[in-house]
């Protein structure tokens, strides 16, 4: 399995970590804790910006909307506005630590059977763009039963912790010459969709078009269910009735000469029969109706337990899960640039993380050193010289910092 760069751990069980690694003296401890919120709270009205701008950008596209239409949205600056939106969405997916799912884990997907039993068919047609994230990646062993119950096997599979749906759908002229006057969805909106614990075979249930089909083994259940049904009915209800039938065809098709007489009691039978026939064909449609009825129950269950948020609320989800993230990076980084004492290459400062959160709460990340030492640059706290950066003591990075945003959320340190 890929590391990931996700971060698994709350910002308060990380801070509270660093001060109980006792790198720091006794006196520092609070000035240290002060120093941390202080960039936490820079990082949040960062991202309160970076949300309203989502928020902007995405309400001419999205399908939940309640509100008036944008005074400065135009036809003519639609692909524009589009664009921005996708460029800004893309940016908090990556700052999230999310991974783009690549076009060949989506066929792996497709063409993998589902966990829950259950065959999909996708109309990737309707579908001017689309794009799947994921984050957590790990594999799982689940037992699952076969053959009603009689044997059961372990399958090992590949699970997300965490899967993000970007889709946008095509025009209303593409809809209306495939899907007629009754539109499915509205054109060119643009979804957006957040589950959770998906294993990978199972994607193609998150496609917002996706129709619940009937797998090869269900066919054979329910069609060899009917040739067998079907063959009694016709030997022990229609018997007599074929015969009268076949003497009759032949006769009609001058295949036989003598003619043939039906009494009333042989016409009650046929209709009887015919009756019977009919009953047999009604119940094993019904019971393909039911069998479908309850694969598409399953998939709703599994849905909603899944489904995270949609569309505009995504953004709230996803913004407070980059800022976490952005907030534990640099945080991260300046402490143990910090208790290092020398100054220390990106690829050292890397590795020190990487060995340090393994040690401490054993779990391996593949920790962003570029990002998180961007940040800690700009916001002053740390000095670059020759390839080697060097933190700034904790009283001089909180002067640093109150200098550059503490107007901004009136904060005081004394």
């Amino acid at each position: 399995m890929n590391i990931d760069r996700f971060i698994p751990v709350r910002k308060t069980d990380l801070i509270q970590k660093c001060v109980d690694d006792d790198r720091l003296p006794y006196e520092q401890v609070d000035s240290f804790k002060q120093l941390c919120q202080l960039i936490i709270s820079t990082l949040h009205f960062e991202y309160h910006q970076i949300l309203e701008e989502l928020k902007d950008s995405y309400a001419p596209f999205d399908p939940n909307s309640d509100t008036l239409p944008s005074v400065n949205f135009t036809e003519d600056n639609a692909q524009t506005q589009q664009s921005v939106f996708t460029s800004r969405f893309i940016e908090v997916l990556n700052a999230a630590n999310f991974e783009k799912v690549t076009d060949k884990d989506l066929q792996d997907a497709l063409q993998e059977e589902s966990l829950f039993k259950v065959r999909l068919a996708v109309e990737f047609e309707d579908f001017a763009d689309m794009v799947f994230y994921r984050r957590g990646e790990s594999h799982k062993t689940e037992t699952i039963s076969k053959f009603w119950g009689l044997h059961k096997q372990s399958i090992t599979f590949t699970h997300y912790d965490k899967v993000a749906v970007y889709i946008k759908f095509k025009d209303a002229e593409y809809f209306n010459q495939t899907k007629g006057s009754a539109l499915p969805v509205k054109p060119d909106s643009t979804i957006i969709k957040l589950f959770q614990n998906v294993p990978k075979a199972d994607l193609e249930m998150l496609f917002p078009n996706s129709q619940v089909r009937m797998r090869t083994i269900d066919k054979a259940i329910i069609g060899g269910s009917a040739v067998v049904g079907g063959a009694v009915v016709l030997v022990t209800k229609l018997g007599a009735s074929l015969i009268v039938l076949a003497g009759l065809l032949g006769y009609w098709m001058g295949l036989s000469k003598e003619e043939v007489s039906i009494s009333s009691q042989q016409l009650i039978a046929l209709g009887v029969g015919a009756g019977v026939l009919g009953g047999f064909i009604f119940k094993e449609w019904n019971k393909f109706k039911t069998r479908k009825l309850r694969f598409m129950k399953a998939l709703a269950d599994n849905l909603y337990f899944k489904s995270l948020d949609n569309n505009a609320g995504v953004f709230h989800h996803l913004v407070d899960s980059a800022e976490e993230e952005e907030c534990k990076e640099a945080i991260l980084a300046y402490y143990l640039l910090l208790t290092h004492n020398k100054a220390m290459t990106s690829a050292q400062l890397d590795e020190l993380v990487e060995l340090w959160f393994a040690a401490q709460f054993d779990f391996q990340i593949d920790f962003e050193i570029a990002d998180a030492l961007a940040k800690l640059q700009r916001f002053g706290i740390v000095s670059e010289s020759g390839g080697k950066y060097t933190a700034l003591p904790i009283n001089a990075a909180q002067v640093q910092l109150d200098a550059k945003w503490g107007t901004l959320f009136n904060f005081s340190h004394t």
